[in-house]
């Protein structure tokens, strides 16, 4: 389990121990961050056509996407919308014109295809290809001291973190009941508690949840996390403009660690400048968490 927790935290901590005050340097960064998650998934398919059994094991996979993202999703809704009631958020400024959802939508459907593709090369079972589980690590490690690089860097003081406390209060909420949603998908599959709690983790995270996941857990359980993920992502495009006029909590923390950079344009647009401060926190605890949860709960 330590070894495990080591291989996730050193990278992050090394990279936000790096201070970067080179604007053209962080834009890099970020652009190989984008990069990275397209190489992670390609692994990612490649592993997932040396599956023995594959037939069986792709329905397997989506059974297992479908009923953790129902729960884990649901319980994610219901909690927010009851710290809606409890705790009201009304943005004063109107809704501004929103973004192609469409079009965002095509975007993260691209991610689908790259795995697509790696798996479609990965039928081929080139020799070369047998290596891709070992790439697809130093990938992970690459990935995680870019992320902890762009944690860093973001602007985020301490300060400034603590004293968002509606950030704070919808990053606490979506963990709390991710967990219930997690343990509660995990015994309707049959699967340990243990394994639900690891694929509730990520809050949206795909491209770290995909690749963790199948090294600790497997081809099948490592795209069934990437899969419903990636659905959470998704359907929160399509629900922000409908939730944010009357429950903006629950529009910030369907979201997920993604409300610091995909989802958050929608969420400005959607409601207005006042959600941002708290995207950003809320994003930025559940990006430090994720890989450190995910790798406690799957750890043998």
């Amino acid at each position: 389990m330590y070894s495990g927790l080591a291989i996730i935290l050193l990278p992050l901590i090394f990279g936000y121990l790096i201070p970067i005050k080179c604007l053209d340097l962080l834009r890099t960064i970020n652009r190989l961050l984008s990069s990275m998650v397209y190489v992670i998934l390609f692994f990612m398919g490649i592993s997932l056509a040396f599956l023995d059994n594959l037939s069986a094991n792709l329905q397997m996979i989506f059974l297992y996407a479908s009923v953790f993202f129902i729960c884990i999703f649901s319980s994610n809704i219901l909690a927010l919308m009851l710290l809606d009631r409890q705790w009201p958020w009304r943005n004063r400024q109107h809704q501004k014109k929103l973004p192609s959802r469409l079009h965002m939508v095509l975007e993260s459907l691209r991610l689908c295809g790259v795995v697509v593709i790696g798996f479609l090369l990965g039928l081929t079972h080139i020799s070369w290809l047998t290596y891709a589980s070992q790439a697809s690590q130093f990938a992970l490690i690459f990935l995680l001291v870019l992320v902890g690089l762009q944690l860093r860097n973001s602007g985020m003081t301490l300060r400034e973190i603590t004293l968002n406390k509606r950030g704070m209060v919808v990053a606490l909420i979506v963990v709390i009941s991710a967990f219930a949603g997690g343990a509660i998908g995990a015994l309707l599959l049959g699967l340990p508690v243990k394994t639900g709690l690891a694929m509730s983790s990520a809050y949206g995270w795909y491209s770290l949840s995909g690749i963790l996941l199948t090294d600790a857990l497997g081809p099948v359980l490592g795209s069934a996390a990437f899969f419903n993920d990636l659905a959470r992502e998704l359907v929160a495009i399509m629900l922000i403009p409908t939730l944010i006029r009357s429950h903006a909590s629950t529009a910030l923390g369907i979201c997920g660690a993604t409300s610091m950079d995909f989802t958050l344009p929608v969420l400005q647009r959607s409601g207005s400048v006042e959600i941002i401060p708290a995207a950003i926190v809320h994003s930025f605890i559940l990006s430090l968490l994720a890989p450190i949860l995910m790798a406690f709960f799957s750890a043998p």
